[in-house]
Order: C-alpha cells, then sequence, then structure tokens
C-alpha cells in the first residue's frame, strides 16, 4: 500500500500563490503516476495536474500556465506550485497516485480558499 500526506494549504487572495505538497510512503516504487485533483463544494472531482515517471506532465486547461506539477524522487513528493490563483480554484484539493495494477491512492485533501 500507499500512504500520501498533503500539506499547504490554506486562504490566499486572487492573484496570490500557494504551494501544495503530498509526501508518499509505503510502496512508493509500485506507483508510475502522480497528480492532483480537485473538488469545489456541490462539483464532481476534477484532475488539476498529473506527472509520469518519465517526467511527463498534463494538465487541465483552466489550470494551463498557471499551475505546475513537479516531484522529488528522493523525497518520494510531488508538489503542485498555484500561481496567479483565482476565486474559480477554491476547492478542496487531493493528491493521488496510481500503482502499476491500476489501484488508485489518495490523499486526504487540503483545503485551498481563493478570495477575491
Amino acid at each position: 500500500q500507499v500512504q500520501l500526506v498533503e500539506s499547504g494549504g490554506g486562504l490566499v487572495q486572487a492573484g496570490g500563490s500557494l504551494r501544495l505538497s503530498c509526501a508518499a510512503s509505503g510502496r512508493t516504487f509500485t506507483t508510475y503516476f502522480m497528480g492532483w485533483s480537485r473538488q469545489a463544494p456541490g462539483q464532481e472531482r476534477d484532475d488539476v495536474a498529473g506527472i509520469n515517471l518519465s517526467g511527463i506532465t498534463n494538465y487541465a486547461d483552466s489550470v494551463k500556465g498557471r499551475f505546475t506539477i513537479s516531484r522529488d524522487n528522493a523525497k518520494d513528493t510531488w508538489y503542485l506550485q498555484m500561481n496567479n490563483l483565482k476565486p474559480e480554484d477554491t476547492a478542496v484539493y487531493y493528491c493521488k497516485c496510481v500503482q502499476y495494477g491500476g489501484t488508485t491512492h489518495w490523499g486526504q485533501g487540503t483545503q485551498v480558499t481563493v478570495s477575491s
């Protein structure tokens, strides 16, 4: 199994920045994809950004050019740098990883609130 612990959420004004971190432990060598999703009140959870073992990244159209996903393999940690935040970015952000075999593990979630 893999355990994920997130940190870095909070309250920020529009135009500000936050960096989320996700620290993984356990059988991390069995994972090949890491990412972030978010869920706003009353809405479905949507993928925001992802990165694979080759370092190839992908982003939702709504965050392209503002968010950057990265990872530190030595620390089994990945990050989401969020710049130029907008009120519509307000959500609970979840990190996730996918193991070979298809099992997805989720973090506990961290609240990001962007005030206008």
